[in-house]
């Protein structure tokens, strides 16, 4: 296993009501002794020393359990839905596997210092206390069912740092940020709790809806030249409201990490602009979980894809501006128009360490990210576009001008624009738009931009009006 270096981390188990358990750490050769409640439940705090190893545990009840090759290092936790579970290797029947160059990178792939543990893919109605789970070894026998994300993530800190790399896996396809959120935070916001008691309305009537259905198909049967019924909607109990957080997250919450890495957002786009409150909210919840209010979360911008709206990386990018101790790896160059799982898994997790790296790592000179729009002001015909990360120079690739900027005026109706550099700003205007407005870039489902910083990084798609979009007001 590993756990967080330089740390205060718990150890927590279960024995007999009142049972004493002696706990040693060989890192300090110390010995702590803990008493099991009534319920038999106990738990205590042990101070890691700088990484290193491997070490043991040993805990002495009435049995005793020795937990040997323990490294202090950097604990990640990983989590979202299947960019995030996208395995290193191809594997059949798997939409979402295997990252282009597999078979080398399978060769390559002896880090024993790397360790990943996943959570097993399970619902719950209720918070639950374990899991059961291996952690791995990171070498040519076990990378291939690894987070590619978490993978590349996790051997860029390792790589510049040194230090052990601990990965906790907590991912799933096709699920909802609610999902992922615990009841409590649902339930305590009316834009939320909608989502639960629209799913608990259709447990309620799937029942009758499907016996409705099966009458209606025995009837069709009889007559096909009629419509064919269609089946009601199954209440899917793996992607309902809070119950991956009771399976998957509550487990975990004892657990002290340096930070998590979060892909996920595919399956709230119909609903983007609710998840500029949601998503915020499910990281605020996380935090008071996990007891740090500082957690790093890292994540990542959704790629553009036929089903994407640029809502849903506006969503993220209002997240990044306005929840602390966060940053977003922009992917508008990793799309597929046709497959919503890019394979280059690489330049996703590479990108995303680079905010990792920069601030809690100390290499202070990295860029993180590409450019991100901070401000707009209007002179005359034309709209000058300020931005963040763009002091080592803004590019526009392969191009005299930047492409996919749209401006408009009061009317509300976007037309092309052109947009040049000038200095660390953007010009943008059209002959056709005397008195601009507003500027919108990369501002649809498969965007194809050049602009860049000088670090090679691509720029987030924004807006700078705030006119009412296609997902406000779908709550559900």
């Amino acid at each position: 296993m590993v756990l967080q270096q330089k740390s205060k981390v718990a150890l927590w188990g279960w024995g007999d009501p009142g049972e004493k358990i002696t706990i040693t750490t060989s890192w300090n050769n110390q010995t702590i002794k803990v008493i099991a409640d009534a319920t038999g439940k106990w738990k205590t705090y042990v101070s890691t020393s700088a990484a290193g190893g491997p070490y043991t545990i040993i805990f002495q009840g009435t049995n005793e359990l020795k937990i040997e090759d323990v490294l202090l290092g950097e604990v990640w936790l990983a989590s979202g839905q299947s960019n995030m579970e996208f395995f290193v290797a191809k594997t059949k029947n798997a939409s979402y596997t295997g990252v282009p160059n597999y078979e080398q990178e399978i060769k390559e792939a002896n880090f024993p210092l790397i360790r990943q543990i996943d959570v097993a893919n399970k619902n719950a109605d209720e918070p639950q206390q374990d899991f059961k789970g291996d952690w791995k070894v990171c070498s040519t026998q076990t990378v291939d069912t690894f987070s590619a994300v978490a993978y590349y993530f996790a051997r860029e800190i390792h790589r510049v740092t040194g230090y052990p790399v601990g990965i906790i896996n907590a991912s799933w396809g096709g699920t909802t940020a609610e999902s992922w959120t615990k009841k409590e935070v649902l339930e305590s916001d009316s834009d939320f709790k909608v989502l639960i008691d629209k799913y608990n309305e259709q447990v309620q009537n799937y029942p009758a809806a499907n016996e409705q259905y099966a009458l209606a198909l025995a009837a069709w049967k009889q007559d096909t030249t009629k419509t064919k019924p269609t089946p009601p909607v199954k209440p899917n109990p793996d992607k309902s409201p809070f119950r991956l957080y009771n399976a998957m997250i509550a487990p975990l919450v004892s657990y002290t990490l340096k930070g998590v890495i979060w892909y996920q957002g595919e399956n709230n786009a119909t609903r983007a602009y609710q998840y500029r409150k949601l998503f915020p909210a499910l990281i605020k919840s996380w935090r008071t979980d996990f007891d740090n209010q500082n957690l790093p979360f890292y994540f990542v911008q959704i790629s553009p894809h036929r089903s994407q709206n640029p809502e849903i990386r506006e969503a993220q990018l209002l997240t990044y501006r306005t929840v602390t101790h966060t940053g977003m790896a922009v992917t508008t160059d990793n799309g597929d128009s046709l497959d919503i799982h890019p394979r280059n898994k690489k330049l996703v997790g590479e990108r995303l360490s680079l905010w990792a790296l920069r601030n809690e790592y100390g290499q202070k000179n990295l860029v993180p990210s590409g450019p991100l729009y901070k401000s707009m002001k209007v002179e005359g015909a034309k709209v000058k576009v300020q931005f963040d990360f763009a002091d080592g120079g803004l590019v526009a690739k392969n191009a005299a001008e930047l492409t996919e900027f749209t401006i408009a005026g009061d009317d509300q109706k976007f037309v092309p624009a052109r947009a040049t550099i000038s200095g660390n700003e953007v010009v943008v205007w059209s002959d056709a738009v005397a008195k601009p407005v507003a500027v919108r870039f990369a501002w649809r489902n498969i965007p194809t931009p050049n602009f860049y910083n000088k670090a090679g990084l691509p720029a987030s798609p924004f807006r700078t009006d705030n006119w009412k979009g296609i997902t406000e007001g779908k709550n559900w």
